[in-house]
């Protein structure tokens, strides 16, 4: 699947409707982001299950608040409608490779029960 651009208006129903999710906060005046999309685009023809969404920071302040995203490029692994990964900067492809190969490996019982552990020493 190539990557797609993703809007405020489309995410919960991206995020809803994959189960995995991956996202590139991006502008275009940044060069490190520029370096980074050929890698992201090709990963994403290697992984038809996946969804690859490009976020233009600029366009979708909104989205990026949300993310909390404070320098670009920054990327997020969604599964199951929750963040299991953030990591502002470049990554290689055999990086960006491995971080997948974990992602689709994860217990997502167990990432759910240690988030609500997590949540209730919080609260």
């Amino acid at each position: 699947m190539a990557t797609v651009n993703l809007t405020t208006e489309e995410f919960e129903k991206t995020i809803t409707d994959n189960d995995i999710v991956v996202l590139d906060f991006w502008a275009e005046w940044c060069g490190p982001c520029k370096q980074f999309s050929p890698i992201f685009e090709s990963v994403s023809e290697k992984h038809p299950d996946i969804v690859f969404a490009k976020v233009n920071v600029e366009e979708q302040q909104e989205l990026a608040g949300l993310f909390q995203v404070r320098s670009i490029p920054t990327l997020v692994f969604m599964r199951e409608k929750i963040v299991v990964f953030s990591n502002p900067g470049l990554l290689p492809e055999a990086n960006l490779e491995e971080g997948l190969k974990s992602l689709k490996e994860l217990d997502m019982e167990q990432v759910r029960k240690d988030l609500e552990e997590s949540q209730n020493n919080n609260a």
